[in-house]
């Protein structure tokens, strides 16, 4: 018995040494990395881990090198002799993102190092130790990014002077931009959930070339998950269970998400729901900032009740809720099926800036709220790669169909008439992309795209002392259209591992249609209905020089667009107390030529200096500005005599900066990143250059991170600078309702830091908590041009249970 079992004990040890199951794990966080390509120098033998991290290196010898490659790490190579008796390798994360894939700069897959423009990254790993509230949060996390809120439901990215629709969104390839997407401050960020997004990407700069008009200053590309295969017979099921809380605004956050694989089809559902109260501001800073006073409204009427705590800012709450259903499909190795199916609906969410305007030294408003803000989205993709066709090597078509609905509900103070405004787009997408490589130099990118959106809109009043409506002025020409169809191509020239040229063009061609008849009810135009058309040729040329491994140079020229859309042509609305903007069918495009230099300088990765300069010259510029109604200069609108104005083709603008970052590897375990954003510009007003009301003030951020195996803790502190009442846009100067006052009585935008310490736990194999103490010295402030005052002190404790 005793030679039995020493004979079966080396029969198993012989197959386990031929098997060679060996783990794969991440050197930073020990978790197994599931999707690592194991393959030898000429790529005839491949595998790939599985979810547990494992994989099979039985197909290779003992004495050839083995490349590990995964996208967030860096590119190992062993033999299996290395590995001994070890069954664990484990992988560097690739912080600096020498090696990283991005996908924005051509919907393909390149190497980060060979884009000319800069793009900022962001893991799933990143947003989840970051824990932001939103995907505004997301992105200002970045440091790179700026957000304006009008209100707590609300999040207005700001790119290098640049916001609103002369930024695009996309999600999962699919442009977000629609028809009415306006000058004004947006908040369809918001939409996207956080706790589903895989990965972003943010372009600065223009990104015309690759997706059309409104990529001016930017192009922010959110990736939600993928779902997973087995690859096997065997069931890949992982899930995800994550509790949250914020105390500054009472936040109670609660989502799932499971995957399940199979051998050729996978799911993945995803669902969260927040409820957020009042936003309680800091202790230290401006009084003007505070609430003394609110509208309670009630069914005996409307009454101004005193505010028992002025650092709450009644009356900003609201509740969201998203759902994601992915699934796909894989019946071959290279071809693939993709469908997501995305919903997002928000309660009534208050306009706090409008909430907190006076008239007469009274509020205006007892209620001004954007109602449900409601976003539906079919994506199917089709992905078809390693083609022997001589027109492309990789193919990828993409359908899409998205319903967009919102609506603005306002009453003034003690008044019986709701104004009600109903808002609805309907917008589908097609995009052929395709990629063909020339020579083991050359890479070829080319495609097209045809988009279609249809704008519904109603506008009534509601007598809500006897439940009676009235037809009126609707903000935009109901059924009216914006549609958009391009050709665009991109090639890439590597003749070395030390010097990349791209460069690219793009033809659109834009119709917009609106029928006023609807509106001259009420306003009288001279016009029935408005056509226009616009086209645009747009490209591209950069370039990224690395002489040594020390120095990395990049410099890229561009030209962009934005074409107008319904929101620009057929707009009704106030823009400001006492304004209101009117339909102006003569209008042409705007156009950008900018150019961007960068360097960046890595000493052996322990210390890295990325610094860029960049400039943007926008020309015939669609800006709001007086105009006449008939030869009106002023109207009714709403009970109000208004002084009439309208988008026009009326402005140049000059927008200019410097951005620079660090990151210091202080020891193995601790880290300093350090960036700062300083952004100058000046636009046309009559022939005087005044500021532009989108250009930030400058900004940064400061981090101390200390890592070590399933604990890191992060110090950081965020900064800005101040914009005294000179360096407001007239705009922003007549709001001076949401601004600080200086001493001469002047609205300004000051200065404001805040510190704050962040540490997140891996405690179990499934369970992880993450903790921050955010605005650590209760500062009390405004990110510049926003309506509502930021968090004070603020906990925020989730806990993360992973199957």
């Amino acid at each position: 018995m005793k030679f039995f079992y020493t004979v079966f004990f080396f029969l198993l040890v012989s197959i386990s040494s031929r098997a060679q199951n060996i783990k794969v794990f991440s050197e930073l966080t020990k978790e197994p990395i599931f999707g690592v390509a194991i393959y030898n120098v000429d790529k005839s033998e491949s595998v790939f881990t599985n979810f547990r991290g494992e994989a099979d290196l039985s197909k290779f010898s003992d004495t050839e090198i083995i490349y590990f490659k995964h996208l967030s790490h860096i590119l190992k190579k062993i033999t299996k002799l290395q590995l001994g008796k070890s069954n664990r390798v484990y992988l560097s994360s690739n912080t600096q993102g020498l090696e990283e894939i991005v996908i924005s700069a051509s919907k393909f897959e390149q190497n980060k190092r060979d884009i000319p423009q800069k793009i900022v990254s962001v893991s799933s790993a990143s947003v989840q130790f970051s824990n932001p509230q939103t995907s505004a949060d997301l992105l200002e996390n970045t440091g790179k990014v700026f957000i304006q809120k009008s209100q707590l439901g609300g999040g207005s990215p700001m790119i290098r002077g640049f916001s609103t629709n002369r930024l695009l969104i996309t999600v999962d390839g699919v442009r977000m931009n629609n028809a009415i997407f306006r000058g004004g401050n947006l908040q369809n960020v918001i939409a996207i959930d956080p706790f589903s997004v895989q990965n972003t990407e943010v372009t600065l700069g223009s990104g015309s070339v690759i997706y059309g008009s409104d990529a001016i200053g930017g192009v922010m590309s959110f990736y939600t998950q993928k779902p997973k295969l087995s690859y096997s017979d065997t069931l890949l099921f992982k899930s995800n269970i994550i509790a949250r809380y914020a105390s500054a605004s009472d936040e109670k956050t609660g989502h799932f998400d499971f995957n399940l694989g199979y051998k050729k089809w996978a799911f993945v559902t995803n669902g969260s729901y927040t409820s957020f109260g009042d936003l309680k501001m800091g202790k230290n800073g401006p009084d003007d900032y505070l609430r003394p006073e609110y509208v309670l409204v009630s069914n005996t009427g409307d009454a101004i009740i005193e505010n028992n705590d002025p650092r709450v800012q009644k009356s900003s709450g609201y509740d969201q809720l998203n759902i994601m259903q992915k699934v796909r499909y894989e019946p071959y190795k290279n071809l693939s099926f993709d469908l997501g199916l995305y919903y997002t609906r928000t309660s009534n969410i208050p306009r706090y800036d409008r909430l907190i305007r006076y008239r007469n030294n009274v509020l205006r408003s007892a209620e001004w709220n954007y109602g449900p803000q409601k976003w539906f989205m079919s994506n199917l993709q089709v992905t078809k790669l390693s083609s022997n066709s001589n027109l492309h090597d990789q193919i990828k078509v993409t359908l899409a169909y998205q319903n967009f609905q919102e609506s603005r509900l306002d009453r003034d103070f003690q008044s019986t008439i709701r104004n009600v405004r109903d808002e609805a787009v309907d917008a589908y997408s097609f995009n052929l992309d395709l990629e063909k490589t020339l020579s083991s130099k050359t890479e070829f990118f080319y495609g097209l795209e045809y988009v279609y959106n249809k704008v519904m809109s109603q506008g009534k009043e509601e007598d809500i002392s006897n439940n009676t409506s009235l037809s009126s002025v609707s903000r935009y020409p109901n059924g009216a259209s914006w549609q958009s169809a391009a050709v665009y191509s991109s090639i890439k020239y590597k003749p070395n591992t030390q010097f990349v040229f791209q460069s690219g063009l793009r033809f659109n061609h834009i119709v917009s249609k609106a029928d006023f008849r609807e509106n001259n009810a009420f306003l009288n135009l001279p016009f029935q209905s408005s056509k226009n058309e616009a086209g645009a040729l747009t490209g591209t040329a950069g370039i990224r020089w690395s002489p040594n491994r020390t120095i990395q140079w990049k410099f890229n020229a561009s030209s962009a667009f934005r074409a107008p859309n319904i929101d620009d042509i057929g707009k009704v609305f106030d823009s400001e107390p006492g304004s209101v903007v009117v339909p102006n069918e003569s209008l042409r495009p705007e156009y950008a030529y900018g150019g961007e230099l960068g360097i960046k300088l890595d000493f052996n990765r322990k210390f890295i200096l990325d610094m860029s300069t960049y400039y943007t010259y926008l020309d015939n510029a669609l800006v709001r500005r007086d105009y006449n109604l008939n030869g009106n200069t002023e109207i009714v609108y709403d009970g109000e005599l208004s002084n009439v104005q309208a988008i026009q083709n009326a402005s140049k603008a000059w927008i200019y900066g410097f951005e620079i970052g660090l990151k210091a590897a202080i020891t193995n375990h601790i880290d300093l990143t350090s960036q700062y954003s300083i952004i100058g510009g000046t636009e046309e007003d009559d022939g005087i250059e005044v500021p532009i009301r989108h250009v930030a003030p400058n900004f940064g951020n400061t981090h101390l991170v200390w890592t070590s195996k399933g604990l890191k803790l992060d110090m950081f502190a965020n900064y800005n600078s101040e914009l005294s009442f000179n360096q407001l846009a007239p705009s922003e100067v007549e709001k001076d309702y949401i601004y600080a006052l200086d001493t001469n009585g002047n609205p300004y935008s000051p200065s404001w830091y805040t510190f704050n310490f962040r540490a997140q736990c891996k405690i179990s194999n499934s369970a992880t908590v993450t903790a921050s103490l955010e605005n650590i010295t209760d500062q009390r402030y405004k990110t510049y041009s926003s309506g509502i005052a930021a968090a004070g002190r603020n906990l925020i404790v989730s806990l993360k249970y992973s199957l």
